[in-house]
């Protein structure tokens, strides 16, 4: 049995000093007061972080070096960051690099660590809101299309960017059927339209306010259908750019458990359709259209706690037990409980990473 002692976790019910966690073969199994003085010294103890969308990391993106061992390479990247648990990304693309891509995820799933399968933004989505995505490959979804796709995914891909108003609702109830999280995104529905497709059982939205028709007085739009709706969810990119923090701060106050935080991290990329450079803290293509961000999770954690007047409880939240809900595993991951894996992120008082740990396993960093 394994154990830390004398800290402060973030639980469930909130931040809680003098706790001792004892964690075996890669689960907690207890987490329990330490009636010892405070340590001074001591830090915080966090649930591992959840990404629901990352392109690459460690200078590979994986769309474009679709190889075991560029997942491999982008796996150890996030679990030093502390993501103990992400879907990477691919973006609208020819259905070649899709199965290149799926085919690497089959073949490495009995591997995988903090890999939990595929997000496919695209390419069934609206080229009025293809935002950097490449416009020759956006299309309309078949059904047939759809049904080879997730049989040649065999499971793999757990989640899918779509833009409701262009599919027919066959696609839609049957990626609901087979346990496709879907997700509204890159679209210009109307609020008609997202309330419809949220109500038909779409249960997010994809990276709130970009991409998307907007919040107008007189076209509320997507955000308003989000907001108004009891179950809908949405990420958001918490890096000042994609979204101003004043903006991520109403978010917050509107949705609350239904918000929840993701990088859209890619990294600098000179070959493919997504030719992404670095500049001034983000990504934009060569012709200087806005593409990811350049966040990891823990830095999207502090951007909210300090620009954007949400607490570090919520925005912890945020990153993981929310979107853990989201994909149905916040019993497995996404919070520090008795029963759950071992995944968990120790920071000092400055809030810098000292320690990961993955199923119990402390990660070299």
């Amino acid at each position: 049995m394994q154990s830390l002692q004398n800290q402060n976790l973030y639980l469930p019910t909130g931040l809680k000093s003098q706790q001792d966690i004892l964690f075996e073969n890669g689960l907690i199994k207890e987490i329990k007061s330490n009636s010892a003085n405070v340590n001074p010294q001591s830090g915080y103890i966090f649930p591992g972080f959840i990404d629901l969308q990352i392109y690459g990391a460690a200078g590979k993106l994986f769309s474009a070096e679709p190889s075991l061992d560029s997942i491999r390479i982008i796996e150890d990247q996030l679990l030093r960051q502390g993501t103990t648990g992400f879907l990477i990304c691919l973006a609208t693309n020819t259905p070649q690099v899709f199965n290149q891509c799926i085919a690497v995820i089959k073949e490495y799933r009995k591997q995988a660590r903090n890999c939990l399968g595929l997000h496919l933004e695209g390419p069934f989505i609206n080229p009025e809101k293809r935002g950097a995505h490449v416009k020759e490959y956006i299309r309309k979804a078949s059904l047939e299309e759809i049904k080879a796709l997730l049989d040649f995914g065999d499971g793999t891909i757990k989640m899918m960017t779509l833009a409701p108003e262009l599919q027919d609702d066959e696609v839609i109830q049957y990626l609901l059927d087979n346990e496709v999280v879907v997700s509204l995104g890159h679209s210009s529905a109307t609020f008609e339209e997202a309330t419809k497709a949220y109500n038909q059982g779409v249960q997010t939205t994809t990276h709130l306010f970009n991409a998307m028709s907007p919040l107008q007085h007189r076209a509320p739009g997507i955000p308003t259908a989000v907001f108004n709706h009891p179950t809908a969810m949405a990420s958001i990119i918490a890096d000042g750019l994609h979204v101003d923090f004043e903006v991520v701060n109403v978010a917050a106050k509107v949705m609350k458990e239904r918000l929840f935080l993701i990088t859209d991290a890619v990294t600098e990329c000179s070959s493919g359709p997504y030719q992404h450079v670095a500049v001034n803290g983000k990504f934009v293509m060569p012709d200087g259209t806005l593409s990811g961000s350049a966040m990891t999770m823990l830095q999207s954690v502090k951007n909210c706690v300090s620009h954007c007047g949400i607490s570090l409880s919520d925005a912890i939240d945020m990153a993981t037990y929310y979107p853990a809900k989201l994909i149905k595993k916040e019993k497995e991951t996404g919070q520090l409980s008795a029963g759950a894996q071992a995944n968990f992120v120790v920071l000092n008082q400055q809030m810098d990473i000292e320690q990961v740990f993955y199923k119990g396993e402390e990660i070299k960093r």
